[in-house]
């Protein structure tokens, strides 16, 4: 899938496919789901970088707070960097403390 450019806000929706743009922090203290900086989502892990397992735990991690498999969680780029693009297909629910609303205003 090719990477979209979200200019200046850190999701868009593509059908039922949220696109997210992710700043991650690995070797956090606790996994968190945080505020939007700029055009990308904080998103903590307590894992380890290296060799893309911090990206793969933040997927698990995105999975449960998004109420989807982990399957349903494409890494478009960025699986070895903190800065990451996400596809999430037809997401449950929302993180606490973060909102989105569809094209229409409609809140996610």
């Amino acid at each position: 899938m090719k990477a979209r450019d979200l200019n200046h806000i850190f999701y868009e929706w593509d059908g039922d496919i949220l696109v997210l743009n992710i700043l991650g922090t690995p070797m956090a203290k606790q996994d968190a789901v945080l505020k939007p900086k700029g055009n990308q989502l904080k998103v903590s892990v307590k894992a380890q970088p290296q060799n893309g397992r911090a990206t793969d735990y933040m997927v698990d991690f995105l999975a449960k707070e998004f109420g989807v498999s982990s399957s349903a969680i494409e890494v478009v780029y960025g699986r070895e960097s903190i800065h990451k693009q996400l596809r999430i297909k037809a997401p449950k629910k929302v993180p606490n403390g973060v909102k989105f609303e569809s094209d229409k205003g409609d809140e996610k």
